[in-house]
């Protein structure tokens, strides 16, 4: 049996800064999580995944994958913040598996 994982890696953009971020699918339940263990920033995912206050908003920049496909509850959300622009998701609702695999990733937070 092959026990060998294919690593993801994913460019996170913060404040200008682009940061190569190899993980492995079910290292960590979502984005959000792997970007408040390797990029600390405050208010960040304030309620912790539940997908309500829109804290730990990004921007997908580029993929290979359709990551467009938004949940009604994501989408209320991000409608609240008052920002339109293609390409926003909410980090804790993007699973960490091989869709997010050579995306780059703008932390958008900061338009909230």
């Amino acid at each position: 049996m092959n026990n060998v994982r294919e690593p993801i890696i994913i460019i996170i953009e913060h404040g200008g800064v682009p940061s190569v971020i190899t993980t492995y699918q079910n290292e960590y339940r979502n984005l959000m999580a792997l970007i408040s263990d390797k990029i600390y920033l405050e208010c960040f995912g304030e309620c912790k995944g539940m997908g309500r206050c829109g804290t730990c908003l990004v921007e997908i920049i580029e993929s290979d994958e359709q990551l467009t496909n938004i949940e009604r509850n994501e989408q209320a959300t991000i409608s609240k913040l008052g920002i339109h622009a293609p390409g926003l998701r909410l980090a804790c609702q993007l699973l960490i598996d091989n869709t997010l695999n050579g995306c780059k990733i703008r932390i958008a937070a900061s338009m909230a």
